[in-house]
């Protein structure tokens, strides 16, 4: 548009643009220089806020209850997350036996050392080594069949194991067995030594298994089958077997502390002989614990008994009070007696006048009077009806190892259980013979 019908290039025409915030502060256009007597004022910007609507104190109200209810929710899902994780772990570890877990390293050290790596509680190898042994053993042979098991000579990494496998019917067994071997304190030299348990799947069947040391002289009775030994010999095996026994009984009270364990089946067969010619007490599935704290006897459920021909009077009349722990102990202590009397026949002594010796050949307890495998009446009516005992023989009061012994084994035997001696009793008796 021509530059004289609008007023000029620099005619002011920002009032004819509609702005937000105006662009311009004073025009003019009378004339030449009209802006120089123009004197502008600046308009501030007010600084007061605009009064605040009014908030309901309904919606107050429905604000606080909204926030209430998401915290609320929020605190319970958290919390019942962590109660489903700890039921799932819970539920995981119930699903195994507590002493059987997984070993991830594979330079593992010689067996004798693990086991010198243990807490000190006795209670066999660390729980990170004892699955995977049932998974690395290698079966060598066969060294006894027994009514409740099959024992094994095996090998693990080099080392020389024992495997017990349990019949699929005395599961209470092998766990009872199990449980007990898992006592805190209860190692001692004369008390086999426990490595491992597992539970392995075969298929078609379950094998539960005992992981034990080996010891190459296998039982007492096997032991003595074929071996005659010294008064010495018979000392030591003797003090040793009375030295785990008192082991035990005893309870030890502390933290941790041990309960007094009655063994219940004492007898050759469960003894193992060691190569420095101790023994070490084994078998425990009849095991029964006593903690005086808790003033309570735990028997385990267990459809096995006692082994009749070893059986105390008390048992065989079933007059045994099992409310009391002490009469466990004496029970225990009838059957050292018999086991005693094995020993001392396979003790030989010098024919008096002569350069020859002589002992008896091996035998079991009434081995004359009963059946070879005596039920649990032939028992009852030779020992409590009648008053039956082994026989002593006359030779044994010329040796003073063997007039000691038979001294003990005839108080042991007593059919009264309170006159009968304690385990420590006869360990110190013993012990005075060295």
């Amino acid at each position: 548009m021509p530059p004289e019908e609008n007023g000029g290039l620099l005619m002011c025409k920002v009032a004819a643009v509609p702005h937000l915030h105006g662009k311009n502060i004073v025009c003019c256009d009378s004339g030449d220089f009209c802006n120089r007597n123009i004197h502008p004022e600046y308009t501030p910007k007010s600084t007061t806020t605009p009064p605040e609507l009014p908030v309901s104190s309904q919606s107050i109200h429905y604000l606080l209850m909204l926030t209430s209810l998401i915290v609320s929710l929020t605190i319970f899902v958290v919390v019942l997350l962590i109660f489903c994780v700890m039921y799932r772990r819970r539920e995981k570890q119930g699903k195994q036996p507590r002493l059987i877990s997984s070993m991830c390293n594979s330079q593992i050290s010689p067996l004798s050392q693990l086991v010198g790596q243990s807490t000190g509680s006795g209670s066999g190898l660390p729980l990170l080594v004892q699955r995977t042994i049932a998974k690395q053993i290698q079966i060598v042979r066969t060294v006894g069949k027994g009514r409740y098991g099959e024992v094994f000579l095996a090998k693990w990494r080099d080392e020389r194991v024992a495997v017990k496998i349990f019949f699929m019917t005395e599961e209470s067994s092998w766990f009872r067995e199990t449980e007990i071997y898992q006592t805190v304190l209860i190692r001692h030299e004369n008390i086999l030594g426990f490595i491992a348990a597992d539970i392995k799947h075969m298929g078609s069947h379950t094998q539960m298994m005992l992981i034990t040391d080996f010891h190459e002289n296998g039982s007492l009775h096997d032991y003595l089958c074929t071996s005659v030994i010294t008064p010495q010999k018979l000392q030591l095996l003797a003090y040793s077997l009375a030295s785990g026994l008192a082991h035990l009984h005893d309870e030890i009270v502390g933290t941790p502390g041990k309960p007094a364990i009655a063994h219940r089946d004492i007898k050759s067969n469960n003894i193992l002989v060691k190569r420095n010619g101790q023994c070490a007490i084994a078998d425990f599935g009849l095991a029964v614990k006593y903690t005086s704290e808790m003033d309570e006897i735990q028997i385990a459920q267990n459809s096995r008994v006692s082994t009749p021909r070893y059986m105390a009077p008390e048992m065989l009349n079933q007059t045994l009070n099992q409310q009391q722990f002490e009469e466990f102990k004496r029970a225990d202590m009838y059957s050292v007696g018999l086991v005693l009397w094995e020993m001392s026949r396979r003790c030989y002594t010098q024919v008096p006048g002569s350069n020859t010796t002589t002992c008896e050949d091996y035998a079991l307890p009434y081995h004359d009077v009963v059946p070879a495998d005596p039920t649990f009446e032939d028992m009852h009516d030779v020992v409590c009806i009648k008053g039956f005992r082994p026989p002593v023989p006359l030779r044994w009061q010329d040796d003073d190892v063997l007039a000691t012994m038979s001294k003990i084994m005839q108080e042991c035997w007593h059919p009264n259980p309170t006159v009968r001696l304690t385990a420590l009793r006869v360990k110190k008796t013993l012990g005075r013979l060295e």
